[in-house]
């Protein structure tokens, strides 16, 4: 699946040319994909263990999955249906919200370097430093010479925490514009979903267009071998958690955790116990 959703570097992105709706490699049909997904638990599972163990051990591996969206692409469904197949003791989950001001006092990258995974976790960022390209640029924050620099300032950032051991996953989750007034009518539908509906996302899609250049304009400069960026199809919810799912599994895969080995005479230390 990293061959097939990244985003190749360097390379022009145009959104118009994924379609939200589609499944590439993925299982035929809903139910293949819900069982799909949860025949990886097991792996997943098994893989953190082995990363936190190796962490007890010196290892700095970990692992940081970035999710950026539009309203109702699933950010909170991935971590609810994706990320609940973990052992939530090694997982640092963090939404990020409207700058502090005390945010605000720091550069904008701060505030991300507070909430980075230790060695051995498993970080989720619900939106993340790429906010402050998107919404600053699409809602003019800050000078567009100032979104420029910080295309940079992520890249080397990014490139940093590589270098320290931290295994970056982007995903952008891509949703189209019929689903999104879908899925918002559906929270308007439903009383008890009425807390996760604001009449901001109404204004949002008022500017859909200048969002998507903005995301087009992030994944063509900060889609880096160090950090690449992934294109996952999420107007079908199923898929969304089987491409993420098998993200995590290969990245994983690839870091190859191994359990540390123990620093003592195992037969010793058996015949000490059955002598207590």
């Amino acid at each position: 699946m990293r061959d097939v959703l990244r985003v190749p570097a360097g390379e022009r992105v145009d959104l118009r040319r994924f379609d939200p709706r589609a499944t590439p490699a993925g299982p035929t049909g809903k139910a293949a994909g819900v069982a799909a997904t949860a025949a990886l638990a097991e792996r997943l599972g098994s893989l953190q263990e082995r990363l936190y163990a190796a962490s007890t051990a010196g290892s700095r591996h970990r692992v940081l999955l970035v999710l950026q969206g539009m309203d109702t692409s699933g950010k909170g469904g991935t971590v609810k249906h994706v990320i609940g197949q973990f052992n939530p003791s090694g997982c640092r989950i963090r939404a990020f919200k409207a700058p502090t001001p005390e945010e605000h006092s720091h550069p904008f990258l701060w505030r991300v370097t507070q909430a980075l995974p230790q060695p051995g976790e498993i970080g989720i960022f619900d939106r993340s430093h790429y906010e402050d390209v998107l919404i600053a640029r699409v809602r003019e924050l800050v000078p567009r010479s100032v979104i420029g620099r910080r295309y940079g300032q992520i890249n080397r950032f990014e490139e940093a925490l590589a270098d320290d051991g931290v295994t970056i996953v982007k995903v952008f989750l891509h949703i189209g514009y019929e689903e999104q007034r879908k899925r918002l009518l559906e929270r308007l539908d439903d009383p008890d979903k009425h807390w996760k509906f604001s009449q901001g996302d109404i204004d949002e899609r008022g500017v859909w267009p200048a969002y998507q250049e903005a995301y087009e304009k992030a994944l063509e400069r900060c889609s880096t071998d160090a950090a690449p960026w992934f294109v996952v199809p999420s107007d079908r919810k199923w898929y969304r958690n089987w491409a993420i799912s098998t993200l995590l599994l290969e990245h994983l895969e690839a870091i190859g955790p191994q359990y540390p080995k123990g620093e003592f005479d195992v037969e010793e230390c058996r015949a000490r116990l059955i002598a207590t």
